[in-house]
């Protein structure tokens, strides 16, 4: 077979498709990396109306109570004393069915929320899993289109998603998740929810840490088993949006209590494992949860379309005392998720009740599709003029910091961080009991019997050896129930 050479959309070669060109190996990624915007920009307009990813999916309304007082890490008004609320947005999904797809399809869920606070709309967009697949977003349109259709068939394949899996061993943390009963959770009110990246606070001080978000249900953790899912998806698709609907309407509110962690930059710079990979958690143990507060769900969107389907979040909506990180998966989507609602509800989809920023807004934006200028009427469209009042304040200023490279280059997102296994092996060892990894491994058994074609063998021994790897005794029994022979060079490659 002749070997072509990879090449943008322009024709031209290139040579980096999966790790975005940093400041240094942890970042942060430069916008200058063209292929890294190309592709996500291309990926993002693939298909119309319903979004690219997360279109099933259910929302409320609710109120967000501050419980706890951590304002020793953050200059964010919200959380300044005790008691403090806000009303908020939050919408559940699934992420590779279609619109129509079933509720208890397994995947994981989306877990996106927004927070109408008064220094802005703060969006946290996560999951119900703390890790994910990759940690580079220039993967994400590669590794999303492994979870969709067959561009021939237009049918799902197991052979294609357990292909890239095998050929990218950070994906087997939350391969594990996907494959336990968690990624078949028992509707939207019986799961946690994360921010999964890691983000940072800034206080008065302007000190800097680490944070991670983390909401545990107050309903308890339920999930289905493969066999329930299967069944329930037949019975009722829309079990899930249904439940949520439900049980607000019958004045049972879902809750899930808000906690965060706490990294010092000395001690991100002594931890074990990158602290910015989306593909490890920090352990409990060294890091604790803080309880900061309660979200409660007490209202059904008059309209779904309206308020659910138009409903935009983005990892840039941040407030004051909130930011981003150097983990490239969110730094890929503080581009992609803005780009993609302006292409899939439009520029001024802001503008929407369900979007809009209940406290002032003010800035020059202007026009394009479906404008609506009652705010701003004939207000001067550019900065700085003599007509208006508007002033940027200096108390929001970008926090400053020091870049710890000033090398710039595409590093590979594994040189000194291709511990793939660890985690994922005491996910299965400590973290899950007998039950769990029986249905663990009964649900891997099952989807990878699904791989077919040429080079069937080849992907399942691949994929076997990251089993090895993370659990000597995860790798030997799914081998055994696919009927897999294990010889010695297997068992060498696990080591």
């Amino acid at each position: 077979m002749d070997s072509k050479k990879l090449t943008l959309s322009n024709g031209a070669p290139y040579f980096e498709h999966q790790d975005s060109q940093t400041v240094g190996p942890r970042g942060p990624v430069l916008l200058q990396d063209f292929v890294l915007q190309e592709n996500l920009a291309h990926f993002v307009r693939e298909r119309i109306p319903e979004r690219i990813v997360h279109a099933k999916g259910s929302g409320a309304y609710g109120t967000f109570t501050v419980t706890h007082d951590i304002s020793r890490y953050t200059k964010a008004k919200l959380f300044s004393k005790v008691g403090n609320s806000c009303r908020m947005f939050a919408r559940f999904s699934t992420v590779g069915g279609e619109k129509g797809s079933a509720d208890t399809a397994r995947d994981p869920r989306g877990f996106a929320l927004k927070f109408y606070t008064e220094d802005g709309n703060w969006d946290l967009v996560g999951n119900n899993t703390p890790v994910f697949f990759i940690k580079d977003a220039k993967k994400f349109p590669d590794f999303i289109h492994t979870q969709k259709r067959v561009p021939k068939t237009n049918l799902k394949n197991a052979t294609m998603m357990w292909d890239f899996w095998s050929l990218n061993p950070e994906s087997l943390h939350q391969v594990l998740i996907l494959m336990s009963d968690r990624g078949t959770p028992y509707g939207y009110r019986h799961m946690h929810g994360f921010g999964s990246h890691t983000f940072s606070m800034i206080n008065d001080s302007n000190e800097r840490v680490w944070v991670k978000f983390h909401f545990k249900t107050k309903q308890g953790v339920k999930n289905f088993t493969d066999e329930e899912a299967v069944k329930m998806a037949g019975e009722n698709p829309d079990f899930a949006q249904e439940d949520l609907c439900n049980a607000i309407e019958n004045g049972d509110f879902p809750k899930w209590t808000m906690y965060i962690q706490v990294m010092t930059e000395e001690q991100a710079k002594d931890f074990r494992w990158n602290p910015f990979d989306v593909t490890k958690v920090w352990f409990h143990d060294d890091f604790p949860l803080i309880e900061v507060g309660e979200m409660e769900l007490n209202e059904v969107p008059v309209n779904y379309f309206a308020h659910v389907e138009q409903s935009t979040f983005s990892p840039s909506s941040l407030i004051n005392g909130i930011s981003f990180s150097p983990d490239k998966m969110l730094q890929g989507r503080l581009f992609s998720y803005p780009d993609a609602h302006r292409y899939r509800v439009g520029v001024n989809s802001h503008q929407l009740e369900v979007n809009r920023c209940p406290f002032a807004v003010n800035n020059y934006q202007r026009d394009g599709y479906m404008a609506d200028s009652s705010h701003y009427q004939d207000k001067p469209n550019y900065y700085p003029n003599s007509f208006d009042e508007i002033t940027p304040d200096s108390a929001y200023k970008n926090y400053e910091y020091e870049l710890d490279s000033a090398h710039v280059a595409n590093y590979n997102r594994n040189e000194n961080d291709s511990d793939h296994y660890t985690q994922p092996g005491l996910l299965y060892s400590k973290a899950m009991n007998a039950e769990d990894r029986d249905h663990l491994i009964q649900n891997i058994v099952g989807s990878m019997k699904g791989i077919t074609g040429p080079k069937k063998d080849e992907i399942i021994n691949r994929q076997l050896c990251h089993f090895f790897r993370a659990n000597i005794e995860l790798g030997m029994k799914v081998a055994s129930q696919l009927n897999i022979n294990i010889d010695a060079n297997m068992m060498n490659h696990s080591k």
